[in-house]
């Protein structure tokens, strides 16, 4: 069984999975566009999405949970092509267990080495301040780039 379809199983999901909200409601708490709510339909990156009676679209307290992965995700720089895919592979059930571990490793992977590119950016910034402040050249960060290093003042 699925990790989701073992979490749909236990007793308090199904509350989790009753729609509630309004496009409108999970726009205002997801930070999300309606358009981009309807996108995300559109193309696959939510499964599913109940209607009421009047067809308008309902979303359940999962979708936001969803939702809210889909933010990280963006923001660590994943391309909505591999988003699309990795909600194919929850689809398809634990058998892709291995695929969704191996994509989740890599982009934490990447995440870290952006992380460790924003760390070098924040130590020329700081050098920059610092020039600027009229601090002494005593404070020169260990790590800089050729333009830094040459003394300009760029």
């Amino acid at each position: 069984m699925d990790q989701d379809a073992a979490l749909r199983s236990t007793a308090g999901d199904d509350d989790r999975e009753r729609p509630r909200y309004s496009i409108g409601q999970v726009a205002e708490r997801s930070g999300l566009s309606r358009d981009t709510l309807r996108w995300y339909e559109r193309i696959g990156l939510m499964s599913y999405v109940g209607r009421d009676h009047t067809g308008n679209r309902r979303f359940s307290d999962r979708d936001l949970e969803w939702l809210t992965l889909i933010k990280r995700l963006r923001m660590t720089g994943m391309p909505v092509a591999d988003m699309i895919r990795y909600a194919e592979l929850v689809k398809a059930g634990e058998q892709t267990y291995p695929e969704r571990l191996a994509m989740f490793r890599q982009t934490r992977s990447d995440v870290l080495d952006k992380i460790a590119e924003l760390q070098q950016t924040v130590a020329v910034l700081d050098y920059k301040i610092a020039i600027y402040e009229g601090r002494s050249e005593a404070d020169r960060p260990a790590t800089r780039t050729a333009s830094t290093s040459e003394g300009t003042d760029t």
